[in-house]
Protein backbone atom coordinates (compact mmCIF):
# COMPACT_ATOMS: atom_id res chain seq x y z
CA UNK A 1 0.00 0.00 0.00
CA UNK A 2 2.83 2.42 0.85
CA UNK A 3 4.37 1.75 -2.57
CA UNK A 4 1.12 2.71 -4.29
CA UNK A 5 0.68 5.82 -2.14
CA UNK A 6 4.26 6.95 -2.86
CA UNK A 7 3.71 6.34 -6.55
CA UNK A 8 0.52 8.42 -6.45
CA UNK A 9 2.34 11.24 -4.66
CA UNK A 10 5.10 11.28 -7.28
CA UNK A 11 2.64 11.21 -10.17
CA UNK A 12 0.48 14.03 -8.88
CA UNK A 13 3.40 16.20 -7.75
CA UNK A 14 4.86 16.03 -11.24
CA UNK A 15 1.48 16.74 -12.85
CA UNK A 16 0.79 19.75 -10.64
CA UNK A 17 4.26 21.17 -11.30
CA UNK A 18 3.70 20.86 -15.04
CA UNK A 19 0.21 22.35 -14.90
CA UNK A 20 1.30 25.34 -12.80
CA UNK A 21 3.56 26.51 -15.62
CA UNK A 22 0.40 27.94 -17.22
CA UNK A 23 -1.35 29.58 -14.28
CA UNK A 24 -3.41 31.91 -16.45
CA UNK A 25 -5.14 28.84 -17.85
CA UNK A 26 -6.44 28.06 -14.36
CA UNK A 27 -8.05 31.50 -14.11
CA UNK A 28 -9.67 31.05 -17.51
CA UNK A 29 -10.88 27.58 -16.54
CA UNK A 30 -12.42 29.00 -13.35
CA UNK A 31 -14.22 31.72 -15.31
CA UNK A 32 -15.43 29.16 -17.86
CA UNK A 33 -16.75 26.90 -15.07
CA UNK A 34 -18.50 29.83 -13.42
CA UNK A 35 -20.17 30.88 -16.66
CA UNK A 36 -21.24 27.31 -17.47
CA UNK A 37 -22.71 26.83 -14.00
CA UNK A 38 -24.41 30.21 -14.20
CA UNK A 39 -26.03 29.21 -17.50
CA UNK A 40 -27.30 25.97 -15.96
CA UNK A 41 -28.76 27.73 -12.91
CA UNK A 42 -30.43 30.37 -15.09
CA UNK A 43 -31.93 27.67 -17.29
CA UNK A 44 -33.25 25.89 -14.20
CA UNK A 45 -34.64 29.16 -12.83
CA UNK A 46 -36.59 29.75 -16.05
CA UNK A 47 -38.48 26.53 -15.34
CA UNK A 48 -39.17 27.38 -11.70
CA UNK A 49 -40.06 31.07 -11.92
CA UNK A 50 -43.62 30.19 -12.97
CA UNK A 51 -44.13 27.84 -10.01
CA UNK A 52 -43.33 24.68 -11.99
CA UNK A 53 -41.49 21.94 -10.07
CA UNK A 54 -39.25 19.75 -12.20
CA UNK A 55 -40.18 16.13 -11.52
CA UNK A 56 -41.74 17.14 -8.20
CA UNK A 57 -38.47 18.62 -6.94
CA UNK A 58 -38.59 22.04 -5.23
CA UNK A 59 -36.20 24.72 -6.44
CA UNK A 60 -33.52 24.28 -3.77
CA UNK A 61 -33.57 20.49 -3.99
CA UNK A 62 -33.13 20.70 -7.77
CA UNK A 63 -30.19 23.05 -7.16
CA UNK A 64 -28.59 20.28 -5.09
CA UNK A 65 -28.83 17.97 -8.12
CA UNK A 66 -27.14 20.61 -10.29
CA UNK A 67 -24.41 20.94 -7.66
CA UNK A 68 -23.83 17.19 -7.52
CA UNK A 69 -23.58 17.04 -11.32
CA UNK A 70 -21.12 19.98 -11.38
CA UNK A 71 -19.00 18.28 -8.71
CA UNK A 72 -18.86 15.04 -10.71
CA UNK A 73 -18.02 16.99 -13.86
CA UNK A 74 -15.10 18.57 -12.00
CA UNK A 75 -13.90 15.20 -10.70
CA UNK A 76 -14.04 13.79 -14.21
CA UNK A 77 -12.12 16.72 -15.73
CA UNK A 78 -9.49 16.66 -12.98
CA UNK A 79 -8.80 12.98 -12.42
CA UNK A 80 -10.44 10.85 -15.13
CA UNK A 81 -10.42 12.47 -18.57
CA UNK A 82 -6.64 13.20 -18.68
CA UNK A 83 -5.86 9.55 -17.96
CA UNK A 84 -8.65 8.16 -20.14
CA UNK A 85 -7.31 9.84 -23.26
CA UNK A 86 -3.78 8.62 -22.57
CA UNK A 87 -4.88 4.97 -22.57
CA UNK A 88 -5.73 5.34 -26.25
CA UNK A 89 -2.41 7.08 -26.89
CA UNK A 90 -0.48 4.27 -25.21
CA UNK A 91 -2.23 1.67 -27.35
CA UNK A 92 -1.73 3.62 -30.57
CA UNK A 93 1.92 4.44 -29.94
CA UNK A 94 2.86 1.05 -28.48
CA UNK A 95 3.97 2.54 -25.15
CA UNK A 96 1.43 0.41 -23.29
CA UNK A 97 4.16 -2.27 -23.37
CA UNK A 98 6.21 -0.23 -20.89
CA UNK A 99 3.23 0.11 -18.57
CA UNK A 100 2.47 -3.62 -18.55
CA UNK A 101 6.02 -4.60 -17.56
CA UNK A 102 6.12 -2.27 -14.56
CA UNK A 103 5.85 -3.92 -11.10
CA UNK A 104 2.53 -2.21 -10.43
CA UNK A 105 -1.08 -2.81 -11.36
CA UNK A 106 -1.52 -1.51 -14.91
CA UNK A 107 -5.07 -0.25 -14.36
CA UNK A 108 -3.96 1.71 -11.30
CA UNK A 109 -1.02 3.21 -13.24
CA UNK A 110 -3.20 4.21 -16.20
CA UNK A 111 -5.97 5.60 -13.96
CA UNK A 112 -3.90 7.94 -11.78
CA UNK A 113 -0.85 8.79 -13.89
CA UNK A 114 -1.81 12.45 -14.31
CA UNK A 115 -4.29 15.05 -13.12
CA UNK A 116 -5.51 18.34 -14.56
CA UNK A 117 -6.06 21.37 -12.35
CA UNK A 118 -8.58 22.90 -14.72
CA UNK A 119 -11.48 20.83 -13.34
CA UNK A 120 -10.92 21.89 -9.73
CA UNK A 121 -13.15 25.02 -9.95
CA UNK A 122 -16.11 22.81 -10.86
CA UNK A 123 -15.46 20.64 -7.81
CA UNK A 124 -15.68 23.57 -5.41
CA UNK A 125 -18.49 25.32 -7.28
CA UNK A 126 -20.50 22.10 -7.23
CA UNK A 127 -20.03 21.66 -3.50
CA UNK A 128 -20.96 25.33 -2.95
CA UNK A 129 -24.22 24.92 -4.90
CA UNK A 130 -25.09 21.74 -2.99
CA UNK A 131 -24.40 23.52 0.31
CA UNK A 132 -26.49 26.53 -0.68
CA UNK A 133 -29.39 24.37 -1.79
CA UNK A 134 -29.36 22.40 1.48
CA UNK A 135 -28.85 25.31 3.88
CA UNK A 136 -31.63 27.46 2.38
CA UNK A 137 -34.25 24.68 2.43
CA UNK A 138 -37.30 25.15 4.65
CA UNK A 139 -36.43 21.84 6.32
CA UNK A 140 -32.73 21.71 7.23
CA UNK A 141 -30.87 18.53 6.25
CA UNK A 142 -30.18 15.95 8.94
CA UNK A 143 -26.75 14.63 9.84
CA UNK A 144 -27.82 11.19 8.66
CA UNK A 145 -28.99 12.58 5.33
CA UNK A 146 -25.70 14.39 4.78
CA UNK A 147 -23.73 11.25 5.65
CA UNK A 148 -25.73 8.94 3.37
CA UNK A 149 -25.80 11.52 0.58
CA UNK A 150 -22.03 12.03 0.77
CA UNK A 151 -21.50 8.26 0.67
CA UNK A 152 -23.74 8.05 -2.42
CA UNK A 153 -21.80 10.94 -3.99
CA UNK A 154 -18.49 9.11 -3.57
CA UNK A 155 -20.08 5.99 -5.04
CA UNK A 156 -21.19 8.15 -7.96
CA UNK A 157 -17.55 9.13 -8.55
CA UNK A 158 -16.64 5.44 -8.58
CA UNK A 159 -19.42 4.69 -11.09
CA UNK A 160 -18.26 7.51 -13.37
CA UNK A 161 -14.68 6.23 -13.23
CA UNK A 162 -15.72 2.65 -13.98
CA UNK A 163 -17.87 3.61 -16.96
CA UNK A 164 -15.07 5.77 -18.34
CA UNK A 165 -12.48 3.03 -17.95
CA UNK A 166 -14.78 0.55 -19.69
CA UNK A 167 -14.80 2.91 -22.66
CA UNK A 168 -11.03 3.35 -22.51
CA UNK A 169 -10.56 -0.41 -22.60
CA UNK A 170 -12.31 -0.60 -25.97
CA UNK A 171 -9.24 1.15 -27.41
CA UNK A 172 -7.46 -2.22 -27.31
CA UNK A 173 -9.55 -3.07 -30.38
CA UNK A 174 -10.73 0.33 -31.63
CA UNK A 175 -8.46 3.38 -31.46
CA UNK A 176 -10.85 6.12 -32.54
CA UNK A 177 -12.96 6.47 -29.41
CA UNK A 178 -13.73 10.19 -29.74
CA UNK A 179 -17.29 9.72 -30.98
CA UNK A 180 -18.07 7.08 -28.35
CA UNK A 181 -16.66 9.31 -25.60
CA UNK A 182 -18.72 12.30 -26.77
CA UNK A 183 -21.87 10.16 -26.90
CA UNK A 184 -21.18 8.94 -23.37
CA UNK A 185 -20.66 12.50 -22.15
CA UNK A 186 -23.93 13.61 -23.77
CA UNK A 187 -25.82 10.81 -22.00
CA UNK A 188 -24.27 11.67 -18.63
CA UNK A 189 -25.36 15.29 -19.19
CA UNK A 190 -28.93 14.12 -18.52
CA UNK A 191 -27.96 13.92 -14.84
CA UNK A 192 -27.74 17.69 -14.69
CA UNK A 193 -31.42 17.75 -13.66
CA UNK A 194 -33.54 15.36 -11.53
CA UNK A 195 -34.15 12.09 -13.37
CA UNK A 196 -37.82 12.16 -12.38
CA UNK A 197 -38.26 15.14 -14.72
CA UNK A 198 -37.90 12.80 -17.71
CA UNK A 199 -40.55 10.45 -19.18
CA UNK A 200 -40.88 7.01 -17.54
CA UNK A 201 -38.98 5.17 -20.29
CA UNK A 202 -36.02 7.55 -19.93
CA UNK A 203 -36.11 7.22 -16.15
CA UNK A 204 -35.83 3.45 -16.47
CA UNK A 205 -32.95 3.68 -18.94
CA UNK A 206 -30.97 6.22 -16.91
CA UNK A 207 -31.47 4.25 -13.71
CA UNK A 208 -31.02 0.60 -14.66
CA UNK A 209 -29.13 0.66 -17.97
CA UNK A 210 -26.90 3.74 -17.74
CA UNK A 211 -27.00 4.54 -13.99
CA UNK A 212 -26.96 8.32 -14.27
CA UNK A 213 -29.66 8.54 -11.60
CA UNK A 214 -27.39 6.86 -9.06
CA UNK A 215 -24.62 9.36 -9.84
CA UNK A 216 -26.51 12.63 -9.47
CA UNK A 217 -30.14 12.32 -8.38
CA UNK A 218 -29.69 9.70 -5.65
CA UNK A 219 -27.01 11.63 -3.67
CA UNK A 220 -29.21 14.75 -3.71
CA UNK A 221 -32.22 12.62 -2.87
CA UNK A 222 -30.55 11.25 0.24
CA UNK A 223 -29.20 14.64 1.33
CA UNK A 224 -32.67 16.17 1.11
CA UNK A 225 -34.40 13.17 2.77
CA UNK A 226 -36.41 12.47 -0.38
CA UNK A 227 -35.37 8.81 -0.53
CA UNK A 228 -34.71 5.93 1.84
CA UNK A 229 -31.43 4.16 2.51
CA UNK A 230 -32.50 1.50 0.01
CA UNK A 231 -31.23 3.87 -2.67
CA UNK A 232 -27.82 3.93 -0.98
CA UNK A 233 -27.74 0.14 -0.96
CA UNK A 234 -28.60 0.19 -4.65
CA UNK A 235 -25.75 2.64 -5.27
CA UNK A 236 -23.33 0.32 -3.44
CA UNK A 237 -24.41 -2.62 -5.61
CA UNK A 238 -24.20 -0.64 -8.87
CA UNK A 239 -20.78 0.83 -8.03
CA UNK A 240 -19.40 -2.58 -7.02
CA UNK A 241 -20.71 -4.20 -10.20
CA UNK A 242 -19.31 -1.50 -12.48
CA UNK A 243 -15.90 -1.50 -10.80
CA UNK A 244 -15.70 -5.30 -10.96
CA UNK A 245 -16.76 -5.20 -14.61
CA UNK A 246 -14.15 -2.57 -15.49
CA UNK A 247 -11.37 -4.65 -13.89
CA UNK A 248 -12.52 -7.90 -15.49
CA UNK A 249 -12.98 -6.29 -18.90
CA UNK A 250 -9.49 -4.74 -18.78
CA UNK A 251 -7.92 -8.11 -17.98
CA UNK A 252 -9.94 -9.72 -20.74
CA UNK A 253 -8.92 -7.05 -23.25
CA UNK A 254 -5.22 -7.47 -22.47
CA UNK A 255 -5.44 -11.00 -23.86
CA UNK A 256 -6.06 -9.44 -27.26
CA UNK A 257 -3.45 -6.69 -27.00
CA UNK A 258 -0.74 -7.03 -29.61
CA UNK A 259 2.35 -5.39 -28.20
CA UNK A 260 4.54 -3.14 -30.31
CA UNK A 261 7.44 -5.57 -29.92
CA UNK A 262 5.57 -8.71 -31.04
Amino acid sequence: MNRYLNTLRIFWSASISAEMEYRANFVMAALSSLMSLGGTVIMLYLFYRTGYEMGGWPWRDALAVVGVFTFLEGMQSTFMTPNRTRVTEHVREGTLDFVLIKPINSQFWLSVRTISLWGIPNIFLGLAIVGYGLITRETPPTAGGIFFGTAALLLGVLMLYSLGYLLSTISIWYIKLYNITMAMQALVETGRYPITAYPAAYQTFFTFVLPVAFMTTVPAQLMTARGGTGWLLGAVVVAALLLTLSIAFWRFALRYYTSASS
